[in-house]
């Protein structure tokens, strides 16, 4: 079962999705108050179970609406997603993947992994 990982950085609080074996799926942006920062991961969990995924590598791909996993390569040419609310707000995001099916199997891990996920704090 995974877990919301909620930390202290230096600029205000931020959490990390793991995976059951601990490694780190989603990350959020970093919150002003842990009180944010907790309405944030209840957004993930709402958004993340009936979001859509719009893949942006694809030359003329379809766009789907809000809310919805953004698949996209960055600049290293490494397969990343981004969880964006129905507002479009981006809410979590993931680390570099070297293949698309792994970046593909990233998002279903947040989509199972979200939902009973305990919120714990660093």
């Amino acid at each position: 079962m995974g877990k919301f990982v909620m930390k202290q950085v230096a600029s205000g609080v931020k959490f990390d999705l793991k995976a059951g074996n601990g490694e780190v799926i989603a990350t959020s942006e970093v919150y002003t108050t842990e009180k944010a920062c907790k309405n944030g991961i209840e957004s993930v969990r709402k958004n993340a179970q009936v979001a859509g995924i719009e893949d942006q590598t694809v030359e003329g791909f379809e766009k789907v609406k809000h809310p919805k996993f953004e698949v996209y390569t960055d600049k290293k040419g490494e397969f990343r997603f981004r969880l964006k609310a129905t507002n479009g707000e981006i809410i979590a995001t993931s680390e570099g993947y070297k293949s698309k099916p792994s970046c593909l199997n990233g998002i279903e891990s947040v989509k199972k992994n979200v939902v009973d996920a305990p919120v714990t704090e660093a």
